[in-house]
């Protein structure tokens, strides 16, 4: 019994030290202590034992002796299996800055560290542009106009864009822009996400592209020159980056620019001679200044002794002798303006270098630094506010759909992807808020903007696969009618760009994020380049000390062990006592990858998703338990915060099992398990109570549906576009009248005392006010109820012939086909069928005549030959 009695004691205040991380004085104190104890209590052996350990953690531990023999031993070790790190490598690493990532990789985070900058409500001059300007841009086009008949935006959009400056809203108010905030911004994004095209072409010149690198690190000449024109549109910018040989590996350019001497406005000046090759660059047919990346040489030696200069960035005017420009992609789903650059022989002077000669070589630098923050807002933005508008759409159509004498969303299969929808919006809606907050407070969230960019833009995808599945067939015949399938299609495109998914998920968030967020790494590895053995020193054992701790506070919180003071209230305490239970693991997990495989673990790319998806999973908690924390709650909203919590953490645990069941090292694995694990895994899935509830509060008139389409277009008024969403929210605030009457007709049916050819819920209707079932007043209102639910239902159809791009190749098999209703083609028929809708307004159903490409935009076409041109499909 006295050996079991000072066995425990000496590991409860092991695990403390662990836990606290103390140090070596601490563990040294318990071990004497414990060891002198069982001496007196006539256990020598295991006093012995624990007096030699506590010998033993002295010469290991204590800074005076281990680094007489221990340190250079392990500094020898440390230099030859760390991996190396790159130029480039270093350059992604040193931008951006270490916020609640860093404290999650810790093991230990800090609630009130997360909490400290609340997300206050943006300004009332701001909340004021995302409610008129917005839903006036937004309601000036149709997603079916844009993408199938014209290509483009129309002409007076375009010039409504310009005039508002939604090209500005970067750029500070003594430049001529908007000077928003970031969160203002998102939220500008988010409304505008309704319609793909509109929400790219602002979306990117406010991103990633020429205007935020001249803010950045623009000469002032250069900003006094351009800033106030890309403000209001007098120039539109593109940023030619991408190629075929240089996509998500962006160092690889292949595209190069040359120190030389060239004429330039009648004079030979010291400039550049580029050739490039550019792909994939949106806006590119219509700019009108090209913000280029290239390498940079001077084999000439006419700046210096180097040649190779770096890569750098510069700005070219369109018009430009060389510069090949004009001719487009086609985008999957949404042609938004997309295309190729090139360029042979380009002589620029080197006063077109974005900063001048100064900046010469700082490209990557610039590029990496600018995208850590616009990837956290511009695609992610436009996923949340896409998602959000799915959520209303697909609530109002599966309520006011019925199949067996009741609405589609009582079913079940229908409620389950109606609830991930709900929780995959409000997940969205919270990660890009709060973190676009973290930007406004002056933070630049590297590891969370590639979070951000996979996770919300796979949402997208997710919740757009879903919206049309329970849409089922009105979403799958195209057409003016239909919402979904052009911004589903264009999804794919978001998971492509500004970072192939794939690769940002295997090896950007853990890869960048185990050294950049890691509290020791970057330390242990800069101390290894500088040769600082004292250094290393330093930093290794508190690296050790921080593994010693995540040891502990995960076997203790995994049984149960864990302070429940936290600063959220009853709803949300639970969930963030399990997200640092988890962040003690995972920084376990993440040492135990990095120590046994090494530089391998570059290589083991799926090792390193699996623990990139726990971070995120825990990341992606936390945005969510803030919001909660800041926000006033609506009711239904605290079944959204479990449902969305709980799928959160059955993610993390599922990819922590997932990285034990595949670690090369069965024993380690094995240990970890256990460690991490050691009364089980905690999360399942949702219940399906929960999937009932958000699935009627999301289909019906509730506050949790208006909480969630806020600030998505959700207004209408005469003139503008159809806005479905704004037409099932009407339906929806009648939805309960007219179940009421539903269920009383339906009922007097089953039991025969109506017609039996009364088949359609409008002769039902009719035949029960006959009867004096209803009264007149309520059959009055179900004919215009049912008229309006009968026209969101309806899909569009098209003469036999429109689908064919080449009118000459379409076989009509029967000649009654060629009726002039049916030949989209038949001469003198120009312009567009209509069809009246239940609230007054008319969608086009076909549009036969050549269509208006509109703005004022300069597009010409490259040369090329006749034949070249008759090959080529039209975008329409």
């Amino acid at each position: 019994m006295s050996y079991l009695i000072v066995l425990i004691l000496a590991v409860a205040g092991l695990l403390i030290v662990m836990r606290k991380e103390a140090g070596a004085k601490a563990a040294i104190g318990v071990l004497l202590a414990t060891g002198i104890i069982g001496l007196l209590l006539d256990t020598e052996i295991l006093g012995a034992l624990l007096l030699l350990a506590a010998a033993g953690t002295a010469f290991a531990g204590l800074p005076g002796l281990r680094q007489q023999w221990l340190t250079p031993k392990l500094f020898d070790y440390f230099k030859k299996v760390s991996p190396k790190v790159s130029e480039t490598e270093r350059t992604a690493l040193d931008a951006g800055t270490v916020g609640w990532d860093g404290a999650l990789f810790s093991g230990n985070p800090d609630w009130n560290q997360l909490l400290k900058n609340r997300s206050e409500a943006i300004p009332a001059e701001e909340q004021a542009f995302i409610d008129h300007q917005c839903s006036v841009a937004v309601s000036m086009c149709n997603s079916w106009d844009v993408a199938v008949e014209r290509a483009d935006l129309p002409a007076d959009l375009w010039e409504y864009l310009k005039k508002e400056k939604f090209f500005g809203m970067i750029i500070p108010k003594e430049y001529g822009g908007l000077g928003l905030s970031t969160k203002a911004q998102s939220l500008v994004l988010q409304k505008l996400a309704v319609n793909e095209m509109l929400m790219t072409t602002v979306g990117v010149p406010n991103s990633l592209g020429p205007g935020e690198l001249l803010l950045k690190y623009g000469s002032d000449e250069q900003k006094q020159h351009y800033l106030p024109r890309l403000a209001d549109g007098r120039e539109i910018p593109c940023f030619g980056l991408t190629g075929p040989r240089a996509g998500s590996d962006a160092t690889s350019l292949p595209d190069t620019g040359v120190v030389c001497m060239g004429e330039f406005e009648g004079k030979e000046v010291l400039g550049l001679k580029l050739n490039f090759e550019k792909r994939w660059i949106t806006l590119a047919p219509i700019a009108t200044v090209v913000g280029l990346a290239f390498r940079l040489f001077d084999p000439d030696h006419l700046l210096g002794e180097e040649e190779d200069r770096g890569i750098t960035c510069a700005l070219v005017p369109r018009g430009t002798k060389g510069m090949d420009i004009g001719r487009r992609h086609w985008p999957v789903g949404s042609p938004f303006l997309n295309g190729p650059i090139f360029g042979k022989d380009v002589f620029i002077p080197m006063d077109w270098i974005i900063g001048g000669t100064d900046m010469i070589g700082q490209g990557w630098r610039m590029l990496v630094e600018c995208l850590s923050v616009g990837r956290c807002v511009t695609l992610p933005s436009g996923a949340s506010g896409a998602g959000r508008y799915m959520l209303g759409t697909a609530g109002g159509f599966t309520r006011i759909r019925r199949q067996f004498n009741v609405p589609v969303a009582e079913m079940e299969g229908v409620q389950a992807p109606l609830a991930r929808i709900a929780s995959k919006a409000y997940i969205a809606q919270a990660s890009v808020l709060q973190t676009a907050n973290m930007v406004d407070n002056g933070e630049k969230p590297s590891v969370p903007s590639a979070i951000l960019k996979y996770h919300l833009t796979e949402y997208q995808r997710q919740m757009a696969h879903d919206a049309m599945d329970v849409h089922g067939g009105k979403a799958v015949t195209k057409g003016p009618r239909n919402y979904l399938a052009i911004p589903a299609d264009a999804t794919a495109v978001s998971i492509t760009v500004e970072g192939a998914n794939i690769l940002t998920r295997s090896l950007m968030i853990f890869g960048q994020g185990a050294i950049r967020c890691h509290p020791y790494v970057l330390d242990e590895l800069a101390a290894r380049d500088a040769n600082d053995s004292e250094a290393f020193d330093k930093a290794f054992f508190g690296h050790a000390g921080l593994i010693f701790g995540n040891f502990a506070r995960s076997l203790t919180k995994g049984v149960g062990i864990a302070s429940k003071d936290t600063p959220f209230d009853e709803a949300a305490a639970p969930y963030a006592m399990a997200v640092s239970r988890i962040s003690a693991g995972f920084g376990l997990c993440a040492d135990a990858a990095m120590a046994s495989l090494g530089s391998d673990l570059k290589k083991r790319e799926l090792i390193s998703a699996r623990l990139g998806d726990v971070l995120s999973s825990l990341y992606l908690t936390s945005m969510v338990l803030k919001n909660w924390h800041e926000g006033t709650a609506v009711e239904g909203e605290r079944a959204l915060l479990d449902f969305s919590c709980q799928t959160l953490l059955f993610n993390a645990e599922e990819a922590l099992d997932g990285f034990f069941a595949n670690l090369p090292s069965r024993a380690l694995a094995a240990v970890l398990r256990l460690v991490v694990f050691p009364a089980g895994r905690r999360f399942k899935l949702p219940s399906d109570q929960l999937t009932h509830s958000i699935a009627r509060a999301i289909s019906t008139d509730t506050a949790l549906r208006a909480k969630l389409t806020t600030n998505t277009w959700n207004t209408w008024e005469e003139g503008q576009q159809d806005n479905p969403l704004y037409r099932y929210n009407e339906l929806l605030k009648n939805y309960k009248r007219a179940e009421g009457i539903y269920h009383t007709v339906n009922k007097a049916y089953a039991k025969g005392e109506l017609p039996a050819s009364a088949l359609h819920p409008e002769q039902r209707v009719e035949a029960a006010v006959e009867r004096q079932l209803i009264s007149g007043e309520d059959a009055e209102f179900m004919r215009d109820y049912e008229a309006e639910v009968l026209d969101m239902l309806t899909v569009d159809d098209f003469a036999f012939d429109a689908l064919a791009f080449d009118k000459s190749t379409v076989i009509y098999h029967r000649d009654d086909l060629k009726s002039a209703d049916n030949i989209a083609s038949a001469p003198g028929k120009k312009g567009s069928k209509t069809k009246r809708t239940g609230s007054n307004k008319t969608l086009p159903v076909e549009d036969t005549a050549e269509s208006d490409t509109g703005g004022e935009h300069d597009n010409p076409k490259s040369e090329q030959s006749e034949e070249d041109q008759r090959s080529e499909p039209a975008l329409k």
